[in-house]
């Protein structure tokens, strides 16, 4: 077995491996807005920007990724046109506004995290705990000061991840009528201090 290895952003060639880890973690919630998955993963491959991810590679195949948002971009920064090109015009009119219902803003302090995906051959070998401890990391080399993440509250496993990263509860959403469509309920806000 080769040694995983973290660095920033991912190959261009794992373009289709990254929106397949991406949809594996997040197509539960986003099935009724974005699929099928045929669809979504085009979409995602398309639209994932790697200046805000931190790869995981194992022998040069991409098997984890931790996105990130700033106030100059995000992993998942696709907009209108993205939408409209994958969905056509009348897709992307009501995707857009169901989107944005999850769309986070970012704190001048903080690191948003933009997803946490690992593939299913790696989960339960700490892969995901790497992940989150670069992503500290990297939030102090960028002089910041917290590391900010929402857990859906259908996800309890990601959410002991979190809290066994450091990381703290400190706020609620509820997604009201929204909820049938996205699959939860609620998520929390959770946030860990990092020190430069």
């Amino acid at each position: 077995m080769t040694q995983v290895r973290l660095a920033p952003g991912f190959p261009k060639a794992e373009r289709s491996t990254a929106a397949r880890l991406y949809w594996q973690a997040f197509g539960a919630k986003l099935a009724r807005t974005l699929g099928p998955t045929n669809r979504a993963e085009a979409f995602f491959a398309d639209c994932l920007d790697p200046a805000f991810a931190l790869g995981a590679t194992d022998g040069g195949r991409l098997v984890g990724l931790a996105g990130f948002k700033t106030a100059e971009g995000a992993l998942t920064g696709g907009g209108w046109g993205d939408l409209a090109r994958h969905y056509g015009q009348l897709g992307a009119l009501w995707r857009a506004p169901l989107l944005s219902v999850l769309d986070r803003p970012v704190a001048p302090d903080t690191l948003l995290m933009d997803g946490l995906c690992v593939d299913a051959t790696q989960r339960g070998r700490g892969l995901g705990t790497r992940l989150l401890s670069a992503v500290k990391d990297l939030a102090a080399a960028k002089g910041l000061t917290r590391v900010r993440l929402d857990v859906i509250d259908s996800n309890p496993r990601a959410r002991a991840l979190y809290e066994r990263s450091g990381f703290v509860p400190c706020g609620t959403s509820d997604l009201g009528i929204l909820a049938p469509i996205f699959g939860f309920r609620s998520a929390t806000r959770m946030e860990a201090c990092v020190t430069r």
